[in-house]
């Protein structure tokens, strides 16, 4: 298992909570942007994992521009200077990747694109590690820098939806 937590949290107790509690627990979803749980929050009780998932995404989807700018913003490069302050979550999912073990050409080679990346749409380059391998996010790079930087926005919001959903299949249990 992938995750930093030890132990499933039952939905029935996370529907129990008040909302402090709630974002203690779910906060950290949505890499360091509490807003979200928070907003999700009021949609409770959550009826499934899915239910749960789709009102985060949805807190998501009502933000403002300039709220999932800051969402994606959130997020720390794939490797490089900034993978230093990884979430534990980071770290995990990196390491599913293979990224804590390339060779010193790849980290020139996501260290150049990072930069590329960064200059032209202002944001990080975020992908949902634990669906590719090293190989396939070193190739969707120069596919992603062809989009317009609307295009790469939404791109980069269903990355962060699919690493949203993993990390509460990892910590959440509907029974």
């Amino acid at each position: 298992m992938i995750s930093a937590h030890s132990h499933k949290t039952p939905l029935k107790r996370l529907n129990m909570m008040n909302g402090h509690g709630f974002v203690r627990t779910v906060g950290h979803v949505f890499e360091n942007s509490p807003w979200v749980a928070e907003r999700a929050f009021h949609a409770h009780p959550f009826t499934s994992l899915d239910d749960l998932y789709a009102k985060m995404v949805g807190a998501v989807k009502s933000a403002s521009d300039n709220e999932k700018l800051a969402l994606v913003r959130a997020h720390p490069d794939l490797v490089g200077k900034m993978a230093q302050q990884l979430t534990p979550e980071s770290k995990a999912e990196q390491a599913a990747a293979g990224l804590d073990r390339l060779s010193a050409d790849e980290v020139d080679a996501f260290n150049a694109y990072n930069d590329v990346y960064k200059e032209q749409f202002g944001f990080p380059f975020v992908i949902c590690a634990r669906e590719n391998k090293k190989e396939a996010i070193l190739a969707a790079f120069p596919r992603r820098l062809k989009h317009n930087p609307q295009r790469e926005t939404e791109v980069a919001l269903e990355e962060i939806f699919k690493i949203a959903r993993l990390r509460l299949l990892d910590m959440i249990e509907e029974h």
